[in-house]
């Protein structure tokens, strides 16, 4: 499907907020952008638009655009979303997995494995994105999908990643992994996949929790 001027635009400016290229409180010109992407400003105006909507831009009038600063309160609900939002959607799509699907996952988790030798918290969080993301594609709620890839986004923006913070994580993180392919290999029921796909999300949390604020305990509660 052909992408609109302003879809592309959205694209381009979300990905380098992502990989941390325009950082928290970067100045967006648009005029640069557009000129970049050889289009006019409306339809890099609209892009902004759409990221300042989902919380990734702030906008100001006769300040104009910025890169929204890291706000650690908004990490957190980021989190609880989406460790329940991934959790359901990681559920309805188990059941149309296949053996492939299963096979691709583990690869994506022994990558993350060898990786812990030299361990790149950045390149460990993108493999841990691609090894989710193959497990809750097939979810058969569209709009549950968007609300996850939603999410997603936002904790690009918001945590380069979060095994910076917390290294030991990734430990756990793996083996919780091929915990969650064994359940859905052998048919294990929908609410199990769930719940431990909801806790293995919200253990991430709860770990940066702990390191950053230990008086708080602001992890959700196990279902």
């Amino acid at each position: 499907m052909t992408q609109s001027k302003s879809q592309i635009a959205y694209h381009y400016v979300k990905e380098r907020i992502s990989l941390q290229e325009y950082t928290p409180g970067y100045r967006l010109v648009l005029g640069s952008i557009a000129k970049e992407l050889e289009m006019s400003v409306v339809p890099v105006r609209e892009a902004i638009r759409q990221l300042e909507a989902e919380g990734m831009v702030t906008f100001e009038r006769n300040v104009g655009a910025h890169v929204a600063m890291v706000d650690d309160t908004q990490y957190r609900y980021s989190m609880q979303s989406l460790s329940i939002l991934e959790g359901a959607a990681t559920a309805l799509a188990a059941r149309r997995l296949s053996e492939d699907d299963l096979r691709r996952a583990r690869s994506v988790n022994d990558r993350m494995i060898e990786s812990l030798q030299h361990f790149d918290p950045k390149q460990f969080t993108l493999l841990n994105q691609e090894f989710h993301k193959i497990l809750y594609a097939k979810c058969v709620n569209p709009r549950m999908l968007t609300l996850v890839e939603a999410e997603w986004g936002r904790l690009g923006h918001l945590r380069a990643s979060t095994f910076a913070f917390v290294p030991g994580r990734a430990n756990e993180s793996v083996n919780e992994h091929e915990n969650i392919v064994r359940l859905i290999e052998i048919g294990a029921p929908l609410g199990e996949i769930e719940k431990a796909a909801r806790r293995h999300r919200s253990a991430t949390l709860d770990a940066y929790l702990i390191h950053e604020h230990p008086d708080e305990t602001l992890g959700l509660p196990a279902y």
